[in-house]
C-alpha cells in the first residue's frame, strides 16, 4: 500500500486525489468527502503537505474511529470511507478512500460540494435540484444488474412454480414449459439479457451469496422482553420462501383455540393469520435491500412485531398507513412478481387491511412505528395501552404483568403476588374492571378475572 501511497504523493494533488498536512483541518477533509462522493470518487492523503511534503500525522489508539464517526455523523446520506494506516518516509500517513455515492447529492454538515479540477466548489440550489431530479429517476435496487450473477444461478423449478402460480392468481398468459430464460424475460426480470438484483432475491439457488442481509430472522422470547430466546431460527434462500417459512414459525408458536358452534368444531388462532402474513410480506416485499439489517419477527407473550428494513418511501408517513394512502413500490420489479401471486394488491390497502383484521379480531389496533431507521408493525393480544399503565399503581402494573404470562387472577392470588390485604386487593381489581382493562369470568368462590 505503501507504494501505491509514495506514487499518488509523486504525483500530485488532482481530480480526485487532495492532500492535508494535519487532522485539524477536518472540516475542509468533509468538504473534500461531500466532493468526492458527488463527483468521480477519490482518496485524501492526510499527512501531506500541499506541495507533497510527507510530515506526518500523530495517531492514537482512537484516531482513525473517531474521523470515521466525524465524517458518518455530518454528512447526510452518511459516509463511510474506508480509512487506513500507512507509513511513508517512516512517518505515519492516513489514507482515506471514498467512492462515488449512487446516491446524490452528499451533504457536509448544510452544504454539498462537488469535485473542479484539484477545488472542492459548492453546489448551487439548481444543480441540488438537477441532482435530485436525476435520483429520482434512478434505477430502484431491484431493476439494477446483479453483475456476479448467471443464468446458471437461478434455480428453474422456483421459476416453473411462480409461473403456475401466477396462472392460476392472476390468470397469468405464460406457458410454465417455456424455457427458464425466455420466462424472465416476458417478467422483465432482464436487463440487456443480464440477471437483475430482483431475478436472484426471487429465483436464485443461493440469494445470500449476493445479498447476505436478504434473510428473515424470527424469535420467540420469553415473557414480554427481547432478552431470553425459546425459539429462534434465519430463514434465508428465495424472498417468496422466506415469507412462507416467517409465517409458519408464527404459527408454531402462537395458540390455535377450538371451541364448538353448534354441531361444529371452529379452530381459531390468537392473532389473525392474514395480518400476520401481510405484515410480514410487506416487510420482505418493501425493505430497503441495500440495509445492511434484516427483517425480524419477534413474538412475546403479549404481542408480536414485525421489523422491516428502512425508512418509509418519500412522501409517506407512519400516519399515512393508518387511512387511505397510494401504493409506492421501493421495489418495482419484486413489487411485481408478489402481485403476481397475490402477496399484495398494489392500492396502498395493505396497512388497512392489517387494521381491519384486527379490530374485526376483537384485538387493539395495530401499531405503526418508525424505530432507529424501521417500520415496526406490533399486533397486541390485549387491549390495555401504554396510557393505562401509567395511570395504575405498582400492585396492579404487577398484575397485568401476571396476567400477559398466566392469563387468569383471582383475589386471592393477587393478595398474594402484591403482599396486599383481600379488601386492597378487591379495590384494585375492581378498578381494573371498571376501566374495561379486565373481565370477570366465573361466579361466586371460582370468580376470576382476565385481560381485555
Amino acid at each position: 500500500m505503501s507504494n501505491e501511497v509514495e506514487e499518488l504523493i509523486g504525483e500530485g494533488e488532482s481530480q480526485n486525489t487532495e492532500f492535508k498536512d494535519s487532522l485539524r483541518l477536518k472540516k475542509e477533509i468533509g468538504e473534500t468527502i461531500s466532493a468526492f462522493s458527488n463527483t468521480r470518487g477519490g482518496i485524501i492523503l492526510i499527512g501531506i503537505s500541499d506541495l507533497g511534503e510527507v510530515i506526518g500525522v500523530e495517531v492514537g489508539k482512537r484516531t482513525l474511529e473517531e474521523l470515521a464517526n466525524y465524517l458518518k455523523l455530518n454528512t447526510d446520506p452518511q459516509m463511510y470511507p474506508e480509512i487506513n494506516l500507512c507509513q511513508v518516509a517512516d512517518r505515519d500517513i492516513i489514507e482515506v478512500e471514498i467512492k462515488e455515492n449512487d446516491e446524490k447529492p452528499v451533504f457536509f454538515k448544510t452544504h454539498a460540494f462537488k469535485r473542479v479540477g484539484r477545488t472542492n466548489q459548492r453546489i448551487s440550489t439548481s444543480e441540488i435540484r438537477k441532482l435530485a431530479q436525476e435520483e429520482r429517476k434512478r434505477l430502484c435496487f431491484d431493476e439494477r444488474i446483479c453483475e456476479e450473477a448467471f443464468l446458471e444461478d437461478i434455480d428453474e423449478e422456483k421459476v416453473r412454480k411462480f409461473l403456475k402460480r401466477a396462472k392460476y392468481e392472476r390468470r397469468l398468459e405464460l406457458n410454465a414449459d417455456i424455457s427458464v430464460k425466455e420466462a424472465l424475460e416476458k417478467l422483465g426480470l432482464l436487463s440487456g439479457g443480464k440477471l437483475t438484483n430482483a431475478t436472484i432475491l426471487l429465483f436464485g439457488k443461493n440469494p445470500q451469496k449476493n445479498f447476505l442481509q436478504a434473510e428473515t430472522r424470527c424469535a420467540r422470547f420469553k415473557g414480554t422482553k427481547p432478552l431470553e430466546f425459546i425459539d429462534m431460527k434465519v430463514f434465508g434462500g428465495d424472498i417468496i420462501g422466506q415469507m412462507e417459512d416467517a409465517l409458519e414459525f408464527v404459527k408454531e408458536h402462537i395458540k390455535l383455540h377450538a371451541k364448538i358452534v353448534g354441531t361444529e368444531r371452529v379452530e381459531k388462532w390468537e392473532y389473525p393469520i392474514e395480518a400476520i402474513r401481510e405484515a410480514i410480506t410487506n416487510a420482505i416485499c418493501h425493505r430497503d435491500y441495500e440495509t445492511k439489517s434484516n427483517v425480524q419477527v419477534r413474538i412475546f407473550d403479549d404481542r408480536i412485531e414485525v421489523w422491516g428494513c428502512g425508512f418509509l418511501p418519500e412522501p409517506l408517513t407512519v400516519e399515512d398507513l393508518k387511512k387511505a394512502h397510494r401504493s409506492i413500490l421501493r421495489n418495482l420489479l419484486i413489487g411485481k412478481c408478489f402481485f403476481l401471486i397475490k402477496f399484495i394488491e398494489e392500492w396502498g390497502t395493505g396497512t388497512n387491511r392489517i387494521i381491519q383484521e384486527c379490530v374485526d379480531y376483537g384485538l387493539p389496533e395495530p401499531l405503526f412505528e418508525e424505530i432507529s431507521g424501521s417500520i415496526v408493525v406490533t399486533l397486541k393480544k390485549y387491549k390495555i395501552s401504554d396510557e393505562d399503565l401509567e395511570n395504575l399503581n405498582e400492585r396492579q402494573r404487577k398484575a397485568i404483568e401476571y396476567l400477559k404470562i398466566h392469563r387468569t387472577i383471582s383475589r386471592s392470588q393477587y393478595s398474594k403476588l402484591t403482599n396486599c390485604s383481600e379488601r386492597t386487593a378487591s379495590r384494585d381489581i375492581d378498578g381494573l374492571f371498571e376501566n374495561n382493562i379486565v373481565v370477570r369470568k366465573g361466579r361466586g368462590k371460582k370468580t376470576y378475572y382476565e385481560l381485555a
